[in-house]
C-alpha cells in the first residue's frame, strides 16, 4: 500500500498581510508569488487580504497589472487566469508615505471598512518588507495610531533581516519593537530558514538513526558549510557597504545553519524547544581571543575578473561603492563548539560573492578508516561524506566506498543521491511561502528568538570589529575564483580541503 505524503494542512485563521514597501523589490520577487503559490495550493485562510502599503502614486489596476507580471516572472508553479482572478479580488494598494506619522491615522481609519469586507476580525500582519533604516519610523507610526486592536484575535509583525548593525544597535531595535509587539508576536525573518532543505537537516537527523547515532565529534571529523554567490553586489552597492559578508551572510543566515546542524534533540518539536537548543549552540562557541581572529579568520574582496567567459569588474568597481572600500565580500571562519557533542569538531564556514560557482551545501566529513587492511600501501582512502545541498536545487548526497567492477582490484567512491525535485515528491515550496504561511499560523519555530540574534551578534560583533582594525590587502581574489588562497589554507594547515 503506497504510503500518505505528509501535506501541511489548511487552516481557517483570518487576516490582513500588511506589507510597508508594497512597490519594492521583495515585494515584487517573493512575497506577492508566494501569495498566489499559497492560494493555488489552498493553503491561506477563506477570510483573508492583502494590502500593499507604498510611496508611489498608482492605480488599483494598473498596481496590479504589475503584481500579475510579477507572479509571471518569478512564480515556481505556471501561471493560472484562475487562480490569479481569486488573488486579484484580495489585494489592494494603498498610497503612503511611512515617514509620516500622521499618515498612520489615514491607514487605521482605511483598515476598518477594509477589514469588514473581508471578515478579518482585526487580525493584521505587518510586514516591513523595506529598508532597515525605516524598521523604527514604522514601528514608532504603529504605536502611535490605531493600528493595533486589542479585541483581535493577533497581531504580528515580520522583520526582514538585517536585524540591527551591530549588537548595540541590536538591542536598541528589539527595545523599540517590545515596546508594541510582545515577543511571541515578533518574527524575525531568515528566508535560509525557509528552504525546504535546511528544515530537511532536522528530519535527516532526527529519524534516521544511522546519522544520529554518530552526529558526534567521535565519528565526524569536520563539517563545511558553503554558501557562494557568483554574481557581484549589482545594484545593492549602497546596503552592501553597510553590511559585507558578515553582516548579509554570516551573522544571521550561517550561524542559524550552523546552530540547527550542531543543536542537541529536542524534547517535542514545539517551538521554544527547538530555539532553546538553538540557542545552546550559539552559546557554546568558543571564545573569540585574539589569537583566534588571527588564526581562523580570513576576510576578502573580489577584484575584476572572468565568470562564464565575461569580464566582470571588481567590487570597488561597483556603482555606489568607495573606490578604497574596506567592505568584505567573502568570509572564511574556522571555529568549534565546546560542548560535549562536538568538542574538538571543527566547523568551517566560507561565503562570498563573485565566486566560481553557485553553491550551498553542508557537508559532513566522516573520519577516516585506519589504514590497515584494504587500504594498507595501496589505495587511497575517500572519507564517508553526507552532503546537503540547498542551492541551486535541493538534494541530499551520501558518498561511501565499494569496490570498483572495472579493474581486477580497486576501490571507487560511490554515492546514493536524492534531489528534492525528484519525481513523487512534488515541486519544493519557496522559501517565503512557507514562512508566510507559518506567520499565519502563529508557527515561530523558523524565526529567530531575541536571544537567538542577541547571541549571534555577540559573535559577529568581534569579527566585525576585528575587520574594521585591520587594514586589509584588498583586492585579495579574482572574481570567479573560490576566495583567498587563505582560505584554502585555512583547511589545508588542518590536513583537510573544501569539498
Amino acid at each position: 500500500m503506497e504510503a500518505r505524503k505528509p501535506e501541511m494542512v489548511k487552516i481557517d485563521l483570518s487576516g490582513v498581510f500588511i506589507i510597508f514597501g508594497g512597490t519594492g523589490d521583495l515585494t515584487n520577487r517573493k512575497l506577492m508569488p508566494a501569495v498566489y503559490n499559497l492560494i493555488r495550493d489552498g493553503l491561506l485562510p477563506e477570510h483573508f487580504a492583502v494590502l500593499a502599503v507604498g510611496r508611489k502614486d498608482k492605480t488599483q489596476e494598473g498596481y496590479k497589472e504589475e503584481i500579475k507580471n510579477s507572479i509571471i516572472k518569478y512564480s515556481r508553479n505556471e501561471f493560472h487566469e484562475e487562480v490569479w482572478k481569486k488573488m486579484e479580488q484580495i489585494v489592494t494598494y494603498f498610497k503612503m508615505n511611512f515617514t509620516d506619522s500622521g499618515q498612520y491615522h489615514m491607514l487605521s481609519e482605511f483598515l476598518e471598512s477594509y477589514e469588514m469586507n473581508f471578515k478579518t476580525n482585526g487580525n493584521r500582519i505587518f510586514y516591513l518588507a523595506v529598508a532597515p533604516e525605516f524598521f523604527e519610523t514604522i514601528i514608532h507610526g504603529i504605536q502611535g495610531s490605531n493600528l493595533i486592536l486589542s479585541t483581535a484575535n493577533y497581531n504580528r509583525v515580520v522583520i526582514e533581516k538585517p536585524f540591527g548593525k551591530d549588537l548595540l544597535t541590536a538591542r536598541s531595535l528589539n527595545k523599540k519593537i517590545l515596546q508594541v509587539f510582545p515577543e511571541k508576536s515578533i518574527y524575525r525573518i531568515d528566508h535560509y530558514l525557509g528552504k525546504e532543505m535546511i528544515q530537511n537537516i532536522l528530519v535527516l537527523r532526527f529519524c534516521n538513526f544511522i546519522f544520529e547515532s554518530v552526529w558526534n565529534s567521535k565519528y565526524i571529523d569536520n563539517i563545511q558549510i558553503t554558501l557562494s554567490e557568483t554574481l557581484g553586489v549589482e545594484s545593492r552597492g549602497a546596503y552592501y557597504e553597510k553590511s559585507g559578508a558578515m553582516r548579509d551572510m554570516v551573522q544571521n543566515h550561517i550561524l542559524q545553519i550552523l546552530s540547527l546542524i550542531a543543536m542537541e534533540p529536542p524534547v517535542n518539536l514545539k517551538m521554544d524547544s527547538i530555539r532553546n537548543e538553538k540557542l545552546k549552540v550559539l552559546e557554546a562557541m568558543e571564545e573569540i581571543t585574539d589569537k583566534f581572529l588571527e588564526e581562523n579568520v580570513i576576510f576578502g574582496q573580489y577584484g575584476s575578473g572572468e565568470l562564464e567567459g565575461i569580464l566582470v569588474p571588481g567590487y570597488r568597481e561597483e556603482k555606489n561603492v568607495d573606490q578604497q572600500s574596506e567592505t568584505e565580500t567573502f568570509v572564511g571562519l574556522k571555529l568549534h563548539i565546546d560542548n560535549f557533542r562536538w568538542a574538538g569538531t571543527p566547523f568551517y564556514i566560507r561565503t562570498g560573492k563573485r565566486m566560481g560557482q553557485q553553491s550551498g551545501e553542508i557537508v559532513i566529513q566522516f573520519k577516516e578508516m585506519p589504514g590497515v587492511l584494504y587500504y594498507k600501501d595501496v589505495y587511497e582512502q575517500t572519507p564517508n561524506l553526507l552532503c546537503i545541498k540547498f542551492q541551486p536545487g535541493n538534494g541530499v548526497r551520501f558518498s561511501f566506498n565499494t569496490k570498483d567492477f572495472s579493474v581486477h582490484n580497486g576501490i571507487v567512491a560511490t554515492q546514493m543521491e536524492t534531489g528534492g525535485n525528484t519525481p513523487g515528491q512534488g515541486n519544493t515550496p519557496e522559501a517565503y511561502e512557507r514562512l508566510i504561511y507559518d506567520i499565519i499560523r502563529g508557527d515561530g519555530t523558523l524565526f529567530s528568538r531575541w536571544d537567538e540574534v542577541e547571541a549571534a551578534w555577540s559573535v559577529a560583533d568581534k569579527l566585525i570589529q576585528y575587520r574594521e582594525q585591520k587594514k586589509s590587502r584588498f583586492p585579495n581574489y579574482r572574481a570567479g575564483t573560490m576566495g583567498p588562497e587563505r582560505a584554502q589554507e585555512l583547511l589545508m594547515k588542518d590536513g583537510r580541503k573544501w569539498w
